[in-house]
């Protein structure tokens, strides 16, 4: 008779009693006395023989399978972290482990795509053949959503550009990239700081070219997002920008000049046809004027704009060099 717990596949997974029972009582037997198991063993082979009058001799031979160990398990990511220690993207796990009696039955596999977390635990586990199971576990960090840019805006000032942005809390870091970039190159990186930046002023720029800047914004999983603006470059003249198209009456604005009591501005639609003397460095624009005692309206078409700096008195008509000139386009 046999006792103890039995696995799976033919194993014991606790302590195993074999007590012998032979009948009619032998005149002599050969180990049939009970034993008891504790050790785990691939196979333990007992044998029991007995010897009756008349010659008769009997033989029984049996194997025992004992594991009560529970194999190891350990969970092995399918890659390392993508940046920082975090994931930002699906993620296989296998769990994998040894058992030194009766060997891996099987181990389990998982997949983590989510939601976001700052620990998060997949659990596990392996069995032996004999039904013995360890579980096991993988704490994670996982971030698969992208920082956000919610604003990028340039503020033109003479040869240069302004830039602020604003992004979620989550961004780590900022890139700006620039094209035309420097020294000729078709792209440059002209900023790179930490995730408190909130802008930077581009120097150096051509009046008149078009330039693109790109803001990456990066979160600490690696994850990034992209933000892009044209913006074309500005002499003194700020506004609009050379060649741009209005609907509306623009606004002229430039850089001021320093002592300067005022300012000419002359417009020019094949002929001049405007011209004003504010004290600022701005002047807007209306839908109907009078120049030289003729009603002029802004119609439709290409406009020419030049300042002066003007010093002194109005009367004096002293004024400096011509701040330069731009253009724009008054849509149909």
């Amino acid at each position: 008779m046999i006792t103890g717990t039995q696995g799976t596949n033919g194993w014991y997974t606790s302590n195993v009693t074999v007590n012998w029972i032979v009948e009619p009582p032998p005149l002599s037997s050969t180990g049939c006395d009970a034993v008891t198991i504790v050790a785990d063993t691939p196979d333990r082979t007992l044998t029991c023989s007995a010897d009756w009058s008349g010659g008769t001799h009997i033989e029984v031979r049996i194997h025992i399978h004992r594991d009560a160990t529970a194999p190891t398990a350990v969970a092995v990511p399918a890659r390392a972290p993508d940046s920082n220690g975090w994931y930002n993207h699906s993620l296989a796990i296998a769990f994998t482990g040894t058992d030194a009696t009766s060997g891996i039955a099987a181990c389990t596999r998982s997949t983590y795509a989510g939601p976001d977390t700052p620990g998060s635990s997949i659990a596990g586990s392996c069995r032996d053949q004999a039904g013995n199971m360890r579980a096991a576990s993988m704490t994670l960090k996982y971030d698969a959503t992208a920082p956000k840019i919610t604003t990028l805006a340039i503020k033109p000032a003479k040869q240069r550009a302004e830039l602020s942005w604003r992004s979620s809390p989550d961004t780590g870091s900022y890139q700006l990239t620039r094209s035309p970039g420097l020294k000729k190159a078709a792209e440059s990186v002209v900023f790179s700081g930490s995730g408190a930046s909130t802008g930077h002023t581009d120097r150096g720029l051509k009046a008149g070219r078009k330039y693109v800047y790109k803001l990456t914004a990066t979160d600490v999983a690696g994850n990034r997002t992209t933000r892009e603006a044209a913006f074309v470059a500005r002499g003194a003249l700020l506004n609009p920008a050379p060649g741009a198209e209005v609907s509306a009456p623009p606004l002229l604005t430039w850089t001021a000049v320093r002592g300067a009591g005022y300012y000419n501005v002359v417009l020019v639609r094949g002929r001049k046809v405007y011209s004003a003397w504010p004290s600022r460095s701005r002047v807007q624009l209306q839908r109907r004027w009078v120049y030289r005692g003729r009603h002029k309206r802004l119609r439709p078409g290409l406009y020419r704009w030049f300042v002066w700096p003007g010093f002194g008195s109005l009367s004096e008509g002293r004024y400096g060099r011509m701040l330069g000139g731009s253009t724009f386009v008054v849509k149909k």
